[in-house]
């Protein structure tokens, strides 16, 4: 076999031309916690660990690690990394972008406050240092990449950059990793280039020298350029240009479940809403409201009508459905428009009242489609709904700064637990944690927390799975949200081009092979 793999020819190096739906909201590794811009980003740094083909974690930067006491887990870095400008990368660079993440401006706070307090033992060394067992410890460092300090340091960019309010930073143009690829030129909305790190550590696998990433928010624009032969691959296939893709011969298309939740959420914080013909009050403060939403939308006509069969209808507050421990509310049921209407006018709204859905169009699969559909199935139970879609740019620091009644969002992760997801969605916010930090609609729930709090420290795994199915349940019970269904992962490609399809949606090009 050896003998067999030596006789082949050397992979000519390769430039992959690929669009997306939306583009990278900045080149600050700890900015967005929003998987295009996390894709990017994992191109230019590393982390201390990462995840292989079969969702194993693996080692990075990190060669190995010891679990000295359940409270204190030891790395050995590995050696002579250096990152793209020639620096030594170092512990003093692994802590210091670990507590630039804890920031409280970081999006990945919630999984770097999670780590503890991270200490330098020598430059090979790394100690992290939690006040309580963390079970799903190497999942929240995966999540963190690492960064030169001294970089850093050279551009004053040694504070994560405010996305929400718009807050400008070096480090949204610029990068400096130990990745993959070096970027190039990022110029937002337009494209980014990368090319292939001569130094990296790493074994490339695929043969691509050079990326041109271009943001395509237009789904007939990008299965045109496709088709046209302007791009190589494409990731958000439209469900309405799967099934034509897949007929030409030129093109391959790709399939999977994804780890995404998509949702409805509801402001349950102010005691009027700011975008709602109610004045007065919060009629999402009433359970019965929240109950006869979820009983209006029908998700199987969503999948079958909107999403054209690439979607999974759910229940449940999981971002897969093998991270679903609360059976009875995965699949979810079917829609009872008589139940919704009993229960909207119990709650004092017989003739429903008018509503604004906030909605990006350009980062979840159909979503405008899907929210103008949506905003069609409440009418029934006399909501009049009107859909504010906008680009991600504009929609995700609206959704930050907590100016909505009503939005439609998504939820993903790498792997199929489903505590990092409940931490985000469903646990009320905790500044020292950062816990709920994805609970846009700010509800606070003593008892899901405990439940939450209890599954976050359990290590015994049928004690920690029976927290997670309480806590899923519960969230279900109470309808703090409305899940809606997974999304399908749809990719097209030229026939040449072979890429490897994760359940995080992240585009790993050092895998791909382009012919």
């Amino acid at each position: 076999m050896l003998l067999c793999l030596a006789l082949l020819p050397p992979l000519q190096a390769q430039t992959l031309r690929w669009a997306a739906r939306g583009d990278a909201r900045s080149m600050d590794p700890h900015a967005a916690l929003e998987t295009v811009t996390i894709n990017i980003n994992a191109l230019v740094y590393d982390p201390l660990v990462t995840l292989d083909r079969q969702g194993r974690f693996v080692p990075a930067l990190a060669t190995g690690w010891t679990v000295v006491e359940p409270t204190l887990w030891r790395f050995t870095l590995r050696r002579g990394v250096r990152f793209q400008d020639g620096t030594p990368f170092t512990a003093s660079d692994a802590v210091f972008s670990i507590e630039r993440a804890q920031q409280a401006s970081s999006q990945f706070a919630l999984h770097a406050r999670a780590l503890g307090k991270a200490a330098r033992i020598d430059d090979d060394t790394l100690e992290l240092h939690q006040a309580r067992p963390d079970p799903i410890l190497l999942e929240h460092l995966a999540a963190i990449l690492i960064m030169s300090r001294r970089w850093a340091e050279a551009h004053h960019a040694e504070q994560v950059p405010d996305l929400k309010n718009g807050q400008e930073a070096y480090s949204n143009r610029h990068a400096m990793g130990t990745g993959r690829y070096l970027l190039q030129q990022y110029q937002p909305g337009t494209r980014t280039l990368l090319e292939r790190n001569p130094g990296w550590w790493g074994r490339f696998e695929g043969n691509v020298e050079r990326i041109v990433y271009m943001p395509m928010a237009n789904d007939a624009t990008r299965t045109a350029a496709l088709l046209a032969g302007d791009i190589d691959f494409m990731q958000d296939v439209p469900p309405q240009a799967a099934a034509r893709l897949a007929k030409e011969p030129a093109l391959r298309v790709l399939n999977g479940a994804e780890n995404r939740l998509i949702y409805l959420g509801f402001d349950q914080f102010r005691d009027e809403l700011g975008s709602a013909g109610v004045k007065g009050r919060n009629p999402f403060k009433d359970l019965r409201v929240r109950q006869a939403f979820f009983h209006a939308i029908d998700a199987e006509a969503l999948k079958k009508n909107i999403m054209l069969g690439l979607s999974e209808p759910t229940g449940c507050v999981s971002a897969s459905a093998a991270g679903c421990l609360a059976a009875p509310t995965d699949p979810q049921p079917p829609a009872n428009l008589a139940l919704a209407r009993r229960l909207m006018a119990e709650a004092g709204y017989p003739k429903g009242f008018a509503l604004t859905l906030d909605c990006p169009n350009d980062r979840y699969t159909n979503d405008r489609a899907l929210c103008l559909a949506i905003g069609s199935m409440l009418s029934r139970i006399g909501i009049e709904l009107s859909v504010d879609a906008r680009p991600k740019a504009q929609y995700f620091p609206k959704l930050g700064r907590f100016d909505t009644s009503f939005f439609l969002h998504g939820y993903g992760q790498p792997t199929a637990d489903a505590q990092t997801l409940l931490d985000g969605l469903v646990h009320s916010r905790d500044a020292s944690t950062h816990q709920g930090d994805a609970n846009y609609g700010r509800f606070a729930d003593a008892e899901l927390d405990r439940w939450l709090d209890a599954a976050g420290a359990e290590t015994d795994p049928a004690r920690r799975a029976a927290a997670i199915g309480r806590a899923q349940q519960l969230a279900a019970d109470r309808h703090y949200l409305l899940p809606i269904h997974r999304q399908m992962l749809s990719w097209a490609m030229r026939s040449g081009v072979h890429a490897v399809m994760t359940p995080d949606n992240i585009v790993r090009a050092d895998w791909i092979r382009v012919e």
